[in-house]
């Protein structure tokens, strides 16, 4: 079995290459969630690694409950799969009807050396080409996210724009992201966790157990993170919220013991601990907070947004109901842990 990255019982999420123990995995089977359980205690029983639970968690999302697992729900259990085969993409060309816009940098999800260019492009590269009435596309890249929103696709110098978060849009009717822009059904989401220092950890099991801490958020981080918007855990908890340009400097307070976790994605937090050398030293707490939903967006002032929109969510739809939709999620997850571990 391959070297554990963190001890005890918060090992939770920096390994998941696969181990010797995955040929015997208990897995592409239901399995009727106990009480007591958890994403982590049931990866350990099916894999025999508490640190393949995101597999479960993207298969799953559906039937849970703020990530949190509801005894006598039925979850499926899939195998890991080792190798990315991208889809024939027949639609994707030059000289397209319709243009799309994403950037890189941001694993496992967009980057041009990802494999399949990353698991939302494939997805939806996928979901376009299964498309009701399909037209053709181009995909272009700009890794300076800040540019994407403002100006490129308000001015509609593309047509569509990938992975963004949705602000709340029912709590904020106002942010600007809803007043300028359509989004589309989920594609993928994100946890958002709580990463903290391994020998100050905290039980956090609801969100009263947040009470009286300090929490550290980056502020920013290329352009496409939406850290400003206010969540659940920040409004329902007396929690005292620093700021950081960039998540390096979350981490650094946490070492210092100027702040008790840092917030950011699973992630990104993952690629941060193992860039700065905190893999002995960070943690992250076993409960996600929250998770945000990634879409693709277009301008509200977009003549065809209508189609185009309905072109992606009846596309996605399918993805989902061929089985398909899993198993690219699958793929991606298990080509990202390999790499860092």
């Amino acid at each position: 079995m391959h070297k554990l990255l963190f001890p005890g019982i918060l090992r939770v999420v920096l390994a998941l290459g696969f181990a010797p123990s995955a040929a015997f995995a208990i897995c592409n089977v239901d399995y009727v969630a106990k009480p007591g359980d958890n994403l982590f205690s049931i990866a350990e029983e099916h894999y025999g690694d508490r640190e393949r639970w995101s597999l479960i968690y993207y298969r799953n999302q559906r039937l849970l409950a703020a990530s949190t697992v509801i005894p006598g729900r039925t979850l499926f259990i899939p195998c890991p799969e080792e190798e990315i085969v991208p889809d024939a993409t027949p639609l994707r060309k030059v000289d397209a009807e319709m243009t799309l816009l994403t950037g890189g940098n941001f694993g496992p999800f967009s980057g041009q050396d990802l494999p399949g260019q990353g698991m939302v492009t494939e997805l939806v590269n996928a979901a376009l080409e299964l498309a009701p009435s399909p037209v053709s596309y181009a995909v272009s890249w700009e890794d300076d996210w800040s540019q994407h929103l403002f100006p490129m696709l308000d001015d509609k110098q593309f047509d569509m724009g990938f992975p963004w978060i949705k602000p709340d849009c029912e709590a904020d009717p106002a942010h600007e992201r809803c007043v300028r822009f359509h989004f589309s059904d989920p594609v993928v989401s994100l946890p958002m966790m709580l990463f903290v220092d391994a020998e100050r950890p905290f039980a956090f099991t609801e969100t009263s157990d947040l009470n009286g801490k300090t929490i550290c958020r980056p502020v920013s981080f290329s352009g496409h993170n939406l850290d400003e918007t206010k969540r659940s855990w920040m409004t329902e908890a007396d929690v005292t919220i620093v700021n950081q340009p960039q998540p390096q400097g979350c981490f650094a307070l946490l070492h210092d013991g100027d702040v008790d976790a840092v917030a950011m994605n699973l992630f990104l937090g993952v690629e941060t601990i193992v860039a700065e050398g905190l893999r002995e030293q960070v943690v992250p707490l076993e409960r996600p907070i929250s998770q945000e939903d990634l879409s693709v967006v277009i301008s509200k002032r977009h003549w065809r947004g209508t189609s185009h929109l309905y072109r992606v969510n009846a596309g996605l739809k399918a993805l989902r109901d061929s089985g398909r939709f899993e198993q690219i999620m699958t793929r991606h997850l298990e080509a990202f842990w390999s790499q860092i571990q």
